[in-house]
Formats: structure tokens, sequence, C-alpha cells
């Protein structure tokens, strides 16, 4: 039987990191770090660690600081931003799992904002190859025409203003990405109203540090994705400029689909079909 715990790490801010771990029968073949999409908290990926955990994976998933597991009781005045997620949460869970786990790869399959993190994470050099899922720019005119046609309403009316009233992004109220905390909405609006995106908002630093990544990486994308258009996610991993990048971009009828969407690679449905598409990559050398 496999074996699951949940921990946590306690952050120099006093806040909780929340991670679960999935354990396979006998030693792990490689060690995976499973970053979540914005707003979207670990348990929604926990069928799909099982899963990688079965194929003789040591799988982590976690909940970044304000979101699921690791929110304090309320998010109003909570400091945290993503560059808090990146620089100090992601580079949390990449030392623990590599202080469990030294001997074997490390492996990050980033799901959306989890693959456009990685230029952010100061410690990311230890991670051996990379998978983003469903990850292009949150560039709001690069969006599919489904989400461009919305998405100017959040970004220069609600945010703003439910930013201004009640102190934190009171997504689940409102139907839209789900709660977060002030610094992290108020920074990704910067990022997506900006055509360059993250390094375009950021500047010459960050654009360099995107630059410096050279890790191999396999782009999974879904041609029904209702969010992430194909511009947009070229976009995304072209600030990768010196990694190697394999691009996959998955149409529903190819595996027998109606619909695949942003959310859908993860969910059981698909556990014949896309996901053994991770451990064989993986495996290749």
């Amino acid at each position: 039987m496999l074996d699951s715990a949940q921990d946590s790490i306690t952050m120099p801010d006093g806040g909780s990191l929340v991670f679960r771990t999935f354990r396979p029968i006998g030693s792990p073949r490689a060690a995976v770090i499973v970053p979540s999409a914005m707003g979207v908290a670990q348990k929604f990926y926990t069928q799909f660690a099982e899963w990688l955990a079965g194929q003789g994976y040591q799988v982590v998933t976690f909940d970044y600081r304000g979101v699921g597991f690791s929110a304090p009781p309320s998010l109003r005045g909570y400091a945290v931003n993503i560059f808090d997620w990146a620089r100090q949460d992601c580079a949390a869970i990449i030392d623990m799992v590599k202080a469990q786990l030294p001997d074997v790869p490390l492996y990050w399959i980033g799901h959306s904002l989890g693959g456009q993190l990685l230029g952010l994470i100061p410690n990311r050099d230890r991670i051996d190859r990379v998978i983003t899922v469903a990850t292009g720019t949150g560039y709001w005119l690069e969006n599919t025409w489904r989400t461009k046609s919305v998405v100017w309403w959040l970004w220069f009316v609600i945010v703003p203003l439910a930013l201004r009233t009640a102190g934190y992004f009171p997504g689940k109220r409102l139907r839209k990405v789900g709660d977060l905390p002030f610094g992290v909405m108020h920074q990704w609006r910067r990022w997506c109203l900006n055509r360059e995106y993250v390094v375009g908002a950021e500047g010459d630093q960050v654009r360099a540090a995107y630059a410096s990544v050279r890790t191999p990486m396999l782009s999974l994308s879904f041609t029904d994705d209702e969010m992430m258009s194909a511009k947009g996610i070229k976009s995304l991993h072209g600030l990768y400029v010196n990694a190697p990048v394999e691009y996959r971009r998955i149409a529903p009828r190819e595996i027998g689909a109606r619909h695949i969407g942003h959310f859908g690679f993860f969910r059981p449905q698909f556990a014949q079909t896309l996901w053994p598409l991770v451990p064989q990559w993986l495996s290749v050398r």
C-alpha cells in the first residue's frame, strides 16, 4: 500500500507551509514536486500524485502560503506576494525534498502558475527536469478569446475594487480564481496587464533570472484550454530563452476525449491517456 503523510514547514514570518508527501513502495526512482496553479489547493492534485507514486516516484504537493491548508484564519492584512511564494515557499520545498532524497533526480511538474515561477526560484538549479502543464503567459491580450472577453472586467474593475474594500481578494465569494492575499493579487494584476508579463513588470534582473534557466522542459498544452492560447504558451516559455523546450499540444480528439481544458489533465479520467506522458518523458535521457 502506498504511504502518504501531511506535514508543515514553519516559514520566516511564522506561517505554516503545509505539504503532503506520497511515498512509493520501495526506493523511489526520483522525487517529484507538483506546484499548484493560482488559487488551486494542493488537494486537487492528490489523485495524480497517488498515481505517480504508484509509478515509483516520491511526490510532494503543497499549498502556497495564503492558500488551502497554508492559509491563516483571515487573509485580511496577510502580507505575502508571488515573489514570496517562489523565493521562500518553493525554495523551502525544494531544499526539504533534496535533504530527504539527495541521491535521486528531482523533477518539477508545474500546473499553470507552477510552471511560470521557475525563473524566480533561487535554488532552481537543484531541479533536473521540468514539465509544465497548461502553462502560458497571463498577459490578458494573449489569453484565449473566451477569457479575454471577460478578464478585462476582472483586471480593471473587480480586482481594484475588491482589494480596496476587502483587503484581500475574496475570490470564493466572487466565484473567480479563489481567495488570495492582497500582495499576490496586486502583483499578478500588474503582470497580467504587461505585454511581457513577469519580466516586463519586474524588470531586467528578473528577465536575466529567467534567461539563466537551462533546465530541460516539456510543455504540455491543450487546444481546448479555455484560458491559455497557443501564442500565450509560446510567449511564456520564450522567457526561458536558454532552456531546451519540447512542446506537446494535444487536442481532445487525439485521446478520444470531449474536453481537457485548463484543469482536465489532473483528473483521473486521463490516467490511461495523459498521465503516462509524464514518466515516459522523464525516463528519456
